[in-house]
This record gives C-alpha cells, structure tokens and sequence, in this order.
C-alpha cells in the first residue's frame, strides 16, 4: 500500500510504499489487550509490603488478664483485630511480570501499527530536522499539522532539535525506532513515522 509522505510545514513530499504484512493486518483488540498488560506487569517494582503479626513490635505481653475485666480475652495486642497490629493477607514483594513469546510481541507491535493505519491516524513524514530548539516554533507547525496527542517516532536516533522542542509539549513524545511500542503507539492519538522509522521498523519486523 502506498501512502503520502509530507513535511513539518504540511506540504507533500512524495509517496512511500508500506508492507501490508505490516502495517495491513486484522486489528485484533485481545491480542493487543494482553501485549499491553505484559508491558505494563514488567514496569511493576513489586516493592510493597505489609507486616503481619509475627513482624509487628511488640505485644510479647499479655495485655489484661483473662478474666475479670469483662472484656473478650486477648493474647497479644500485635492481633489484627487491634489498633497498630499485623495486617491479615497483605501484599508482600513479588514479580508481576510474566512471559510472551518474541512471536507474539512481534505480531503485536505489527497489529498496533496496522490498527493506526487503518484508522486514518498514521502519518508519514520525510523528518523532524529543525533548525533550532524553539518550543514555540514547533507549536506554528503542530497547529497546522493538527496533532494533538502524537508519538513521534524517527529513526535510529531521534534528531536533537526536534525532542528539545518537543520536550515541553503536552501530549507530543518522540522515540527512536528502536523504543518503539504497542503502550505508547495506543495511548497516543497521532502516530507519526519518519521515512527513515518506516525502513528500520519494516526491517525489523519481517
């Protein structure tokens, strides 16, 4: 399939011919569904912890004698019925992140591309070479493009001027081809490829 190429002034700049093994396949939500949740489970620190009544201070001691106070009979006051005892099946540290096959997130990250092309929402342009870091001047050329929420993705380095510019820009994120995922490339509204994305991300997932 063939597709527009345009530059940051919004003015065509020729044609590019896309993989339809690529970026023309079925839009499968459940595939996409479980890629996402593996790359959000891999970011989980897993650090929480809460301390049960063998790991609360104190309470070695008897509270009140067993009886004559009228009230029930404790044992100790590290319970979890008592005010600052030990917490009953809290969470304890561990691993969130389980296995897919490279198959799978590879077939993924080709349906997250497919599903951006197939909405209209993927667009191509020749680079993101700014002669200067200007926010403001990056702001003129998002307004015409009409981009809002957009990932940015260039080639196998993002070009300098464009990411300062891009840096203080609600809602616009740039990565290398190599960064490029399925969280992001869903998240964001827009996804805009350079030419030079377009080759390695097609190189890269034959």
């Amino acid at each position: 399939m063939k597709l527009d190429v345009i530059s940051l002034e919004n003015k065509k700049a020729g044609s590019v011919e896309l993989d339809e093994s690529i970026f023309g396949l079925e839009v499968r939500s459940d595939l996409l569904a479980r890629y996402v949740n593996w790359q959000l489970a891999k970011r989980r620190a897993g650090t929480h912890a809460t301390k049960g009544r063998s790991d609360v201070s104190g309470g070695g001691k008897k509270p009140f004698k067993q009886k004559g106070t009228g009230s029930a009979r404790q044992g100790t006051s590290r319970s979890p019925k008592h005010r600052g005892g030990g917490i009953v099946f809290g969470p304890q540290p561990r691993a969130y992140d389980h296995q897919l096959t490279k198959k799978f997130r590879k077939l993924a990250l080709k349906t997250a591309l497919s599903s951006k092309q197939a909405s209209g929402k993927l667009v191509i342009v020749d680079n993101t070479e700014m002669k200067a870091p200007k926010t403001s001047e990056l702001n003129k050329l998002l307004a015409s493009l009409g981009w809002g929420s957009a990932l940015v993705i260039d080639g196998a380095q993002v070009n300098k001027n464009f990411a300062l510019a891009a840096g203080n820009i609600i809602g616009l994120d740039v990565l290398p081809t190599q960064g490029a995922n399925v969280y992001d490339i869903l998240r964001h509204d827009t996804l805009v490829l350079t030419q030079d994305a377009v080759v390695q991300l097609q190189e890269r997932l034959k």
